[in-house]
This record gives C-alpha cells, structure tokens and sequence, in this order.
C-alpha cells in the first residue's frame, strides 16, 4: 500500500498519481522510494503495456521536498541525492514505454520526471523549469536527460538562468512530443497510450531497450547493435505475423513473443 502515490490499472495501461497535492507534489525520500516501486510493479506485471505517471491537484511536480534539505552530512546527502534521481535509472531500465502526462508546473525534479519519461504529453499552460540555481543549487540531475538534443547554450541557460518556459518552447526544444488544451490533457495522453499498446510489445520493448543502449555508443558500435537487435527480432513470432498481416492486408494479432 503507497502512502504518497497512487496506482490503477485499466485497459492494459498502469497509471502512477503522485498524490501529494497540498505540496505541489513534491518529491519527499517517501514519493521517491514509492514512485520507484510502482514503475517495477508495473514493469513486472503482464497486463500493463504502457505506463502513465501524472500528478494529482495543481501541478506534476515542483521538485524536492524542501524540508528535507537540513542537517545531512555530506554523505548523506549524497545518499539522498541519489535516491531523488533513481527514477531515472528506472525509467531507463524498464521495457515498457513511460509517458509523462504534464499540467501546471514541472520544476526541477518534477522537470526531471517529464524528461526522464520515454514520451511527455503536455497542456498548453504547464510551465518548465530547472529552478534550482535560484535557491543556490543545481538541477544537475534534471537537466542530464534534459540535455540530449539541446544545443550547449540552450542547456546552460535552463540550468543557470533558472527561468521557466512554456510547454510550446518546450515542445520546440524537444522536451515535449505533445501539447494540448487542458481539457484535452488526458485524452490525449491515453490516445497515445493506446497507439503505443497498438503495436507489437516484442518491438516495443525491444525498441526502447535499444534506445537506451545505443545512444552513448560509439557510432560503428551503433550499426553493430542494430544489426544484433534487428536480427533478433527478426526471428520473433510478432515480426513474422507483421508481415503477414500486411501482405494479407489485415490488421496484426500480436502475440508478445
């Protein structure tokens, strides 16, 4: 039983509520540990295909618990550091595919969530920011997966100027794949969601590990993966019943293997 998350499950979709609406959401070590379990939970379980994380009340998520910054060692609070970037290593892990779904304000390690999410859906007034610099710290976590596809400039400027942007900026720097009205929020994100369960889950998985995998490799290394990748799953159940499905002009029965 989560005391600061909430989890349902429906139509082959797991949906994770950070449930501390009075605190903007913020991340305590608590929301941290348990939002980690949920995504396992949801990673482990057969009938979830994708993953939802959202925020209750106003906002996603305004980052870290405050309160929690005091009197730790430096060990301490390297301890607690990690732990507050752990989602990252989750969401990287996992096989599923992970969808922020972001309204009010994604900041700091909220901004971290939506950037560490493998897909964002975004309403048209949530607002974006890696703030910690103005409280004399660093959204060094956050702006790690935040930084890939940013330009050097672009990047300093989010991590040092502290301001926020909107999610059209946003989306026009690619942090985003969606923006929408409010009322539109999860509609839409649930379409996706369902595009996504759509396809065949051997691919899916296998796509969103190879992603991860890849992007750090050397760029010969790359095509060596991706011809190991594309081979295997050549061989697989789903890809045969993909091709089939189109010759035969009909829609693919996925069997997941």
């Amino acid at each position: 039983m989560f005391e600061t998350i909430l989890m349902e499950k429906r139509d082959l979709i797991g949906t994770i509520t950070l449930n501390r609406p009075k605190q903007f959401n913020t991340f305590s070590s608590e929301l941290a540990e348990e939002l980690n379990q949920a995504l396992l939970q949801c990673e482990a379980d057969e009938d979830v295909r994708v993953v939802v994380v959202k925020g209750a009340g106003k906002a996603f998520s305004t980052g870290i618990d405050v309160s929690e910054f005091y009197e730790k060692t430096p060990a301490q609070y390297q301890e607690w550091i990690k732990l507050m970037d752990s989602m990252h290593f989750t969401i990287a892990s996992m096989k599923k595919p992970v969808i922020a779904m972001v309204h009010g304000y994604a900041v700091a390690n909220g901004a971290g969530l939506l950037a560490a999410a493998d897909f964002a859906i975004a309403a048209e007034n949530a607002k974006i920011g890696t703030t910690a610099i103005n409280v004399g710290l660093l959204c060094s976590g956050p702006i790690i997966p935040i930084n890939y596809g940013l330009s050097k400039k672009k990047t300093l400027e989010l991590l040092l100027s502290g301001d926020m942007i909107d999610a059209a900026q946003a989306e026009s720097l690619g942090l985003i794949n969606k923006v929408v009205p409010p009322e539109k929020l999860a509609e839409e994100t649930y379409a996706f969601a369902r595009k996504l369960i759509s396809k065949s889950p051997v691919a899916l998985a296998m796509g969103k590990s190879f992603y991860y995998k890849m992007i750090d490799m050397p760029f010969n290394q790359k095509f060596a993966y991706s011809s190991e990748v594309l081979s295997e799953l050549c061989t697989t159940e789903d890809a045969r019943e993909g091709i089939d499905a189109f010759l035969e002009k009909r829609k693919p029965d996925w069997k997941g293997k």
